[in-house]
């Protein structure tokens, strides 16, 4: 080892052969210092993680979610009388906005998905008319039948370039807007006819008869997503129920006077409203119709597919 005192090398020996230094001693101090240096360091203790308060709180809200959805399923007008007073809190309101907003989308999705079916049922019918099936050969009809089968295995959408985003979301809050608008008139109605409730309440109430129109449109967009032309049966059933739903509702409260106005006339008064929203939502729609048949006959692709 090196001597710390002269640098000078030393085979053995407690001395320095040099100068006389200890050597044991230095080591010593050398193996004490490289020690120290070395030691390890106390890892922290490992710390859980706890999960995240949002994922919670989604979790929370869908299981809640999914069980009023199904009670009201199962038991509307029993679902839709514990929305009282005291019980009608965040807990039954959100859940109500959760169904008006699934109404909602289910609609222009199930559009989306199913215009093309939509438009081969009314073409068929249009060759059920006597005045056209008359001019029609046997060939005819199997060419369109032909036909269909290849509209329906055809992503015309791509080839339109019919954008989901901007036709969905468009759509969904112009009919969310328009069940808005009917809500606001069931509950002004409501409130002439002496019914004292709050409005918290009363969404939640309408909400809850919503549940199975709801539930008829989701029906409905699977039956579309499976290519099933008989979606649009429960598409015109789940908009046609939205006039069984202000009764309903109305008729769940009980008045607070015998002078108010009489509930016959509040429903058809919300009942005028209700087609005026829907010749809007009609109109809305029919514009986007034009859009795709225009974009249907300016493609030069689906003009040489077909």
């Amino acid at each position: 080892m090196n001597c710390s005192n002269c640098g000078h090398f030393n085979e053995g020996g407690k001395f320095c052969v040099k100068c006389g230094q200890k050597l044991r001693e230095e080591a010593a101090v050398s193996q004490a210092a490289a020690a120290s240096e070395y030691q390890p360091q106390p890892q922290p203790a490992y710390a859980p993680q706890e999960p995240n308060q949002r994922v919670r709180q989604a979790k929370k809200v869908s299981k809640s979610f999914f069980s009023y959805f199904a009670e009201g399923i199962k038991n509307p007008t029993a679902t839709a009388q514990a929305a009282t007073a005291q019980a009608a809190g965040e807990s039954q309101f959100v859940n109500a906005l959760i169904t008006v907003i699934l109404y909602a989308l289910s609609i222009p999705i199930m559009l989306y998905v199913g215009w093309k079916l939509l438009l081969i049922q009314f073409v068929r019918s249009m060759f059920k008319l006597p005045i056209i099936s008359e001019e029609l050969a046997p060939s005819d009809m199997e060419d369109f039948n032909t036909g269909a089968d290849l509209i329906k295995a055809t992503d015309i959408n791509s080839i339109i370039h019919f954008n989901f985003t901007d036709f969905v979301f468009k759509q969904g809050i112009f009919i969310f807007i328009g069940l808005a608008v009917i809500i606001g008139a069931t509950y002004v109605a409501a409130k002439f006819g002496k019914v004292d409730v709050s409005f918290k309440e009363f969404f939640s109430r309408f909400g809850t008869f919503l549940i199975i129109p709801t539930a008829l449109l989701l029906i409905g967009l699977v039956l579309a997503f499976l290519h099933v032309e008989y979606f649009s049966y429960f598409m015109n059933f789940g908009l046609l129920s939205i006039f069984l739903v202000v009764p309903f509702t109305i008729a769940s409260f009980k008045q607070s006077g015998t002078n108010g106005l009489d509930r016959i006339y509040s429903t058809l008064i919300v009942y005028v409203v209700i087609t005026i929203v829907l010749a809007f939502i009609a109109n809305g729609l029919g514009e986007e119709a034009k859009t795709i048949i225009t974009r249907m006959g300016d493609s030069s692709e689906l003009n040489d597919l077909f």
